[in-house]
């Protein structure tokens, strides 16, 4: 089990560490936005506090620390999918492992950002109060299979 937890850990390390270079390529190649982490902080300083849809969260109470935190969680969050990744594939998947299986994962988790996160931080479900809310989800489902392929990189790596 805890040889699981630690392949678990790597991948979800691995598959955030492949998004943030995709968000590095999109921004410095493509003109997107980079990535703001400090907006999903201050979310999750809310959170504990029993505040968990904001209508902005530009106006909830900031926090001193809050890009650190935003960092932190999105990393967290990142090795959460990964170690339940691991638990979820068969064994066996880890001696000769696909990439389906982190795929199914990676999609699946955009179900958070649009159905917790996204409304959280006041931008709607699934980005529906955004300028584009097609754009931003399209470039969810990507990112996200970009983090699927980076857990199965190492997953492949650790065979």
């Amino acid at each position: 089990m805890l040889e699981l937890i630690w392949r678990g850990i790597a991948m979800g390390i691995s598959g955030t560490v492949f998004m943030d270079i995709w968000a590095i390529v999109l921004h410095r190649f493509f003109g997107q936005s980079a990535p703001n982490w400090a907006p999903v902080g201050r979310w999750f300083w809310h959170v504990p506090k029993g505040t968990i849809f904001h209508d902005s969260i530009a106006t909830a109470e900031p926090y001193e620390h809050e890009l650190a935190l935003g960092w932190i969680s999105h990393y967290a969050v990142g090795i959460l999918y990964g170690i339940v990744l691991a638990l979820v594939v068969p064994a066996a998947w880890f001696a000769n492992p696909s990439f389906i299986e982190p795929w199914i994962v990676g999609i699946v988790t955009v179900g958070a950002g649009w159905f917790l996160l996204q409304p959280g931080l006041g931008i709607g479900w699934a980005a529906s109060k955004t300028p584009n809310p097609t754009k931003v989800r399209v470039l969810n489902l990507v990112a996200h299979t970009i983090f699927a392929l980076g857990m199965y990189v190492v997953a492949l790596l650790m065979r």
